[in-house]
């Protein structure tokens, strides 16, 4: 049985938590107990979290764990001396220590990353490299592996780098199966980015979010402007002028970002040919595939495709 060491601290996010979600089904995938988490904090006894509850740990202690996690919260604040001390331990004695979200400031501090490359949620990713310059921060990534040091994004992509973890010690087929178990893609890959096009055009009105919402449903459709302003139940006009207002794209340039995202996505799968990647995702062919994605992510499918292999 695998031991996980869970930190948490005064005011952590119980997101954090979702981590822990994907190891309990593992066991039960497996039929047997693979793995076994304890709650830490330095103090033990009720830890207080940021929803208002309060959580029960042990004390660090001496305990060895064969992976430790780092807990996260909403704001970056001081760390303790107990803790910093905590996490130096581990990195000599647990085969893998991570830290999604915010936790990454906590491993920082305790000067267990230098040198390394890491991520972090994309709103504190500034401020962690700024802060530790000797850092290779990459805040366009879900999560980083970096020889025994793993950290991910925002607290749900805990869960990809859970299913990372439980891929690595159990194979990908247990891991499917915990993905589907909990609801959730199985899996994101490492390099796949933060952010999402259509969360990024934000519509304010139901029409338009409509006419997205069609495209991402219909990618290999010609998505031309009469096409998606039928969908939002606005004549062309009316669409082009209200899509421009309420997004700051054209029907055009958002479609393609979003043509590009899901084959961004495909081609981390790894499970398909370039050509069938651009006949899925309306481009249609491969050349009208590698220049949008030059214009969009100023890098090929090919690069896109390597990387994510990398990260696997």
């Amino acid at each position: 049985m695998q031991q996980i060491g869970f930190v948490v601290f005064p005011n952590f996010q119980v997101m954090s938590f979702a981590a822990i979600s994907v190891f309990e089904m593992a066991n039960v995938v497996l039929d047997s107990p693979a793995y076994a988490v304890t709650l830490l904090s330095e103090t033990g006894g009720l830890v207080h979290s940021s929803a208002g509850f309060s959580v029960e740990t042990q004390t660090f202690a001496r305990t060895r764990f064969d992976t430790l996690i780092i807990g996260a919260s909403n704001v970056v604040e001081p760390v303790s001396t107990g803790l910093l001390e905590f996490v130096r331990r581990s990195m000599e004695r647990s085969r893998r220590v991570a830290a999604p979200c915010t936790g990454a400031f906590v491993l920082a501090e305790a000067g267990v990353l230098e040198g390394r490359k890491v991520t972090t949620h994309w709103l504190f990713a500034r401020e962690l490299q700024a802060r530790f310059p000797g850092l290779q921060v990459e805040e366009d990534r879900i999560y980083i592996v970096d020889g025994p040091v793993w950290t991910s994004a925002g607290m749900t992509a805990g869960i990809d780098l859970a299913l990372a973890m439980v891929e690595g010690d159990h194979g990908p087929e247990v891991a499917r199966s915990v993905a589907r178990k909990l609801v959730v893609y199985h899996r994101r890959a490492g390099g796949q980015s933060q952010f999402s096009a259509l969360l990024e055009l934000a519509p304010r009105s139901d029409r338009i979010q409509k006419a997205l919402e069609h495209a991402a449903a219909n990618l290999r459709s010609e998505l031309s402007v009469d096409e998606l302003a039928a969908a939002a139940r606005l004549s062309p006009r009316q669409f082009s002028r209200a899509f421009k207002d309420e997004t700051g794209q054209s029907p055009a340039k958002a479609v393609e970002n979003i043509r590009v995202e899901a084959a961004r996505l495909m081609m981390e799968q790894g499970r398909h040919s370039m050509d069938v990647i651009a006949d899925e995702t309306g481009f249609g062919d491969r050349e009208r595939m590698r220049r949008a994605f030059l214009r969009t992510l100023g890098q090929p499918p090919q690069a896109i495709r390597r990387s994510a292999r990398n990260a696997a």
